[in-house]
């Protein structure tokens, strides 16, 4: 599964949709754009680079500007470069708000209560994972009831314990609640304005924001079909494309097996065996040689793959298939890579021998795979 993930623009761009403030800002994706951007805009600036990831601050991705030419400098520093390994190819250059405090707004799915929570903090601008392992007090968890949703009357108790009363209080809550429904329409796993800036004069305004939209919804967010390949590799835009779910990983043993539940026992066995992972590839259920030979292709791509461990449980899926798919990416590859095969269920013996006249080798456990797996690894490594 591939995760879209809004970068601060789009995200900005959603909740204004819904009626929360953000600054007067401008994007632009050359420097030559800086002079007019910044004259439809009051100095001093903030300029900021476009990419999907939390952190941006301390990464030297946000730096201020009191002038045009201070703003066109970091717009010449900033595109082009590379903020914790994204290329930035955008930049958002914005009036720089009046602060008197920023508080931190995020919606989450709880996997274990089954149901969105909302994070709330009187304490923004930092990630806050490290505001909650520092002063888990600070930060406010309100569990939201899937039937009920969110209503007034948890924003409002939300913004009380914020600190908030008055006609603050009644905007904060309004602001809390069109952030909850921004998120829930938008079937977004993670919502967050962070920060939220209380001005100078009193009102609320989402300074930065970031927003993760599962692909499962992209049926009722066609703006987003797109997105959904830019930024990916070319290994990822062709998984995508076939209907495969694949994860690069930091390893150099390629995983391939069928079902997520499978993979994972895969990787933690490696692992277990002092393996690396390079990936996590789930070819589904029912996968036909076309399938598996694009699957295949996929893992030995990747230039930091020694090795492929491919663990196959056959039920609806056939093992005779798979080895077909397996073989004939190995023919096809321009640099050979060892395979080592566990392969058990329907048409085990025809996918055996298919695979053993190719000279892959092929074990019955998958304890005795991960081993091998992990022995010629370490073999390529030496």
């Amino acid at each position: 599964m591939i995760i879209l993930n809004l970068i601060e623009n789009e995200a900005k761009r959603v909740f204004l949709s819904y009626g929360i403030p953000i600054p007067k800002g401008r994007l632009i994706a050359d420097s030559k754009q800086v002079a007019d951007a910044a004259a439809n805009l009051r100095a001093p600036y903030m300029v900021k680079a476009q990419v999907p990831t939390g952190g941006r601050g301390k990464a030297g991705g946000i730096i201020p500007a009191l002038t045009i030419e201070q703003a066109n400098e970091a717009v010449s520093r900033l595109l082009g470069s590379q903020i914790k390994g994204l290329p930035v190819k955008q930049v958002l250059i914005e009036e720089k708000l009046p602060i008197k405090n920023e508080l931190y707004i995020g919606f989450t799915v709880d996997r274990s209560n089954r149901s969105y929570v909302c994070l709330s903090s009187a304490v923004g601008g930092v990630e806050i994972e490290e505001t909650a392992n520092k002063t888990p007090e600070a930060v406010v968890k309100t569990t939201v009831d899937p039937q009920l949703g969110m209503r007034s009357f948890h924003t409002l108790n939300i913004a009380k314990q914020l600190g908030y009363s008055g006609i603050q209080l009644l905007d904060l809550s309004n602001t809390i609640l069109k952030a909850y429904r921004a998120c829930i329409e938008s079937d977004a796993e993670t919502a967050e304005i962070n920060p939220l800036v209380e001005t100078q004069s009193g009102t609320f305004v989402a300074a930065d924001a970031r927003m993760v939209v599962d692909d499962n919804a992209m049926f009722r967010h066609t703006e987003y079909l797109e997105k959904q390949t830019e930024g990916l590799t070319g290994q990822e835009a062709l998984a995508k494309k076939n209907n495969l779910a694949y994860v690069k990983l930091d390893g150099d043993i390629g995983v391939m097996g069928n079902g997520a539940g499978l993979v994972m026992a895969t990787i933690d066995l490696l692992k277990l065996f002092g393996g690396k992972p390079a990936d996590f590839l789930d070819v589904g259920g029912g996968a036909n040689t076309e399938a598996i030979k694009v699957a295949t292709e996929i893992v030995l791509a990747d230039p930091d793959v020694k090795v492929v461990m491919v663990n196959i449980l056959g039920g609806i899926t056939r093992c005779d298939e798979v080895a077909r798919g397996a073989v004939e990416a190995l023919e096809d590859a321009e640099v050979k890579k060892p395979l080592v095969v566990r392969l058990v269920g329907t048409n085990q013996r025809e996918g055996q021998k298919i695979l053993e006249d190719a000279q892959v080798s092929v074990l019955k456990s998958m304890e005795e795979t991960a081993k091998k797996a992990v022995e010629l690894a370490a073999g390529e490594n030496s």
